[in-house]
């Protein structure tokens, strides 16, 4: 579904992006005006692997699900772009299809921007370029970030620094408790540590004897961010 304007909060979300607001006023403006808004419900392809680039996305609000299907046929999921977050910008790039399969999770509202309105807008903003080189040179540093803690870090310290990440992104106060409002099963949880959904289930365990949080069904409950912090830091 395509509109025209977007909610205070999907535009203040846009707005707040980290990378978005490091940009000039007359490019954030020039980006917003060549961008198409899109509506979707959960669980709808964006892009598929193996597709042909056409566009330039950013979140305004809820998420997407960026991941694969094994050999096997099993969906795994390798990260969630969050509201205030651009992607789809390499294969533009390079010309090359889409390496991974991007699906909504929970309803969602997009920013697209063509691929020959992306080309103009660098085109006309030199800026753009800067801007992009060091937005993935921050992708490629937290992968390689990630790649270390899975190779080298205990799995309940990779898992509560995932959890402190997830809290920091979608987490809604509740008094003392953070509430993580994006939606996850446990078999993602496991795949974004790189590990199996059973050991992911005892560590959570573990934080809930330990007071770190609580788990109830599709979402996370953080009781104690200073606990999952030390959790993190063993």
């Amino acid at each position: 579904m395509t509109s025209q304007i977007l909610t205070p909060e999907e535009r203040r979300q846009i707005d707040e992006g980290r990378w978005f607001a490091s940009l000039s006023t007359n490019l954030r403006d020039d980006i917003l005006a060549h961008a198409s808004i899109r509506r979707y419900r959960d669980g709808m392809q964006i892009t598929t692997r193996g597709g042909e680039p056409q566009e330039w996305m950013g979140v305004a609000s809820g998420a997407v699900r960026i991941g694969m299907v094994s050999l096997g046929g099993k969906q795994i999921t390798l990260t969630y772009v969050e509201p205030g977050s651009w992607f789809g910008d390499i294969a533009l790039f390079d010309g090359l299809p889409r390496t991974h399969d991007a699906v909504t999770h929970g309803d969602t509202t997009l920013l697209v921007v063509r691929k020959s309105e992306f080309q103009g807008l660098l085109a006309r903003h030199t800026e753009l370029y800067e801007a992009l080189l060091r937005l993935n040179c921050r992708r490629l540093r937290l992968m390689f970030s990630n790649l270390e803690d899975i190779n080298s870090r205990p799995l309940a310290a990779r898992l509560a620094r995932q959890v402190l990440m997830l809290a920091r992104s979608y987490g809604q106060a509740e008094g003392e408790e953070i509430r993580i409002g994006l939606q996850l099963a446990q078999e993602d949880l496991a795949h974004l540590v790189g590990a199996s959904r059973q050991r992911v289930n005892q560590e959570l365990k573990g934080f809930e004897r330990e007071g770190a949080l609580r788990v109830e069904p599709t979402r996370l409950v953080v009781l104690s961010r200073e606990k999952l912090a030390a959790i993190m830091d063993r």
